[in-house]
């Protein structure tokens, strides 16, 4: 007969393993002054876990095309305020990613990303070296690492814990990968993060009250797009990974007010110029919406999807969604390595589910296939329809739907319709549909911003977007000889 350990016994071990990891491991931050527990990850660690998870960010998003004049001086700029810190054993690494999200965010080890939606964003060199600075701050503050011990000494005693209970259950859910480094960091952390970018930002000779400008520009700007998908007031981008606060824009002021002056760096004109031409809004190596029509000329397709629908590309697939029915419309590309027919495919992407309906279909010289089975999508029952269509060689394009069971019958035939619409693109499409680009003008006397906005090739809001852009509160006016962004086709 094998003996088991006591369930105490294992449960009291357990957590004496873990204080005294706990008691032993604190050490003095030389950027925060505070006692940090990170012993689980050391900076070597930093480093290994850093270089793993850039390879998966640059596979996700990418550089935007013909960008090494931008990405040059991303680098130059980050590397001028990291100059200042407390962690010369850090090589930091600065990245555009071709993103038009408004998002900025680190890795362990010294990445430091900035998306080219947040360079479009910002109004001068040193609102984009309050960003960066922002970031390097959670990386000398090893509020990453300091996130991971934590999380394991928590799994420890969950473990202790799930064994006293004879349960798998809590032991399985307290895995610890990459999304711990992007989930959203704790208020004290933020707040340090935001005192030691200002610190490193006087170091480096910027205005120190340019993070706050940044800071009011991006509340405004989620305001904005919110209003648009009329969603209310609701965080940006940005603030999915960086908490949203009441106070942190006047925070930010109270601590730059802290420093004396220095150079007070801005370079508006300098770092305006520099984005004249960059693509805004999707990217043609991504696909991009125009109102109810997604195209992707590299991909060689496009799709309309119903009146009431909002489209968001996301890096794997586009999303579309009714704010007024609660149906929803997702479409992704697979590799179909085997050549499966699309029925065959069909079939095994069920993986078994139980099916109401399947039916053969040919879409646009496509062959496809299609299947309708009951489902639940956040909490409400819901009828999916599942459509597999045999694009290319070796690619499968997948539409999946959720239908609202109280969808009318018009509801469904403008869905039948989105997935007739799935089509290549003609030659004169891919010729004259293109991307977005910011372009850079300077006012003349007599502008206004009426009619510089009227030059913005957007469908609506076109004033309080160009204000947002630039920076430009209500009912500040246009002032000549100054540089200002406009969208253009």
């Amino acid at each position: 007969m094998i003996r088991e350990w006591p369930v105490f016994s294992l449960f009291g071990k357990m957590l004496c393993v873990a204080g005294v990891i706990f008691l032993s491991a604190c050490s003095t931050n030389p950027a925060t002054g505070e006692s940090q527990f990170t012993a689980l990850m050391s900076p070597a660690q930093e480093n290994q876990v850093g270089a793993q998870e850039h390879r998966k960010v640059m596979k996700i998003y990418g550089v935007p095309e013909n960008s090494q004049v931008l990405q040059s001086y991303l680098n130059e700029v980050g590397q001028a305020v990291a100059r200042n810190t407390e962690r010369p054993d850090v090589r930091y690494t600065f990245t555009l990613l071709d993103s038009p999200m408004v998002n900025a965010f680190a890795l362990p080890g010294g990445y430091v990303y900035v998306t080219r939606g947040l360079m479009a964003l910002a109004n001068s060199e040193a609102e984009l070296a309050g960003v960066i600075a922002h970031e390097i701050g959670h990386i000398t503050g090893r509020h990453s690492a300091e996130r991971y011990s934590h999380a394991v000494v928590t799994s420890l005693g969950a473990i202790a814990i799930s064994a006293a209970l004879d349960s798998n259950t809590a032991s399985q859910a307290l895995g610890v990968g990459s999304e711990l480094y992007m989930s959203s960091y704790s208020r004290k952390q933020e707040a340090q993060a935001d005192d030691l970018g200002i610190r490193y930002l006087h170091k480096a000779g910027y205005d120190t009250f340019a993070m706050a400008s940044f800071l009011n520009s991006l509340d405004r700007e989620s305001n904005l797009n919110a209003a648009e998908k009329g969603q209310g007031s609701r965080g940006a981008d940005y603030f999915a990974t960086h908490p949203k606060t009441t106070d942190r824009v006047q925070q930010a002021l109270m601590v730059a007010g802290s420093y004396p002056e220095n150079q007070n760096l801005q370079r508006r004109n300098e770092y305006l110029q520099l984005l004249s031409g960059m693509a805004y809004g999707d990217s043609a190596r991504q696909g991009f919406v125009r109102d109810l029509t997604f195209w992707h000329p590299q991909m060689d397709f496009t799709f309309t999807v119903p009146e009431g629908f909002s489209i968001s590309n996301q890096p794997s697939q586009v999303v579309a969604a009714s704010k007024n029915t609660g149906a929803l419309i997702i479409l992704d590309a697979v590799t179909n390595n085997r050549s499966l027919d699309a029925m065959t495919y069909l079939t095994e992407w069920l993986q078994g589910k139980p099916v109401e309906q399947t039916e053969a279909l040919e879409i646009n010289g496509k062959s496809a296939a299609t299947a309708t089975l009951p489902g639940v999508v956040q909490g409400q029952a819901v009828t999916i329809r599942l459509v597999a269509v045999n694009w290319a060689p070796g690619r499968v394009f997948r539409l999946q739907m959720a239908i609202p069971q109280s969808a009318g019958s018009g509801l469904i035939t403008e869905l039948k319709r989105t997935t007739y619409s799935l089509r290549s693109m003609t030659d004169e499409e891919r010729r004259s549909i293109r991307p977005l680009r910011i372009q850079v003008v300077m006012a003349k006397e007599g502008d206004t911003v009426a009619g510089m906005s009227s030059q913005m090739a957007l469908d609506k809001n076109r004033e309080e977007c160009f204000r947002v852009l630039n920076g430009l509160e209500q009912g500040a006016g246009i002032v000549p000889n100054q540089l200002y962004k406009i969208i253009t086709e």
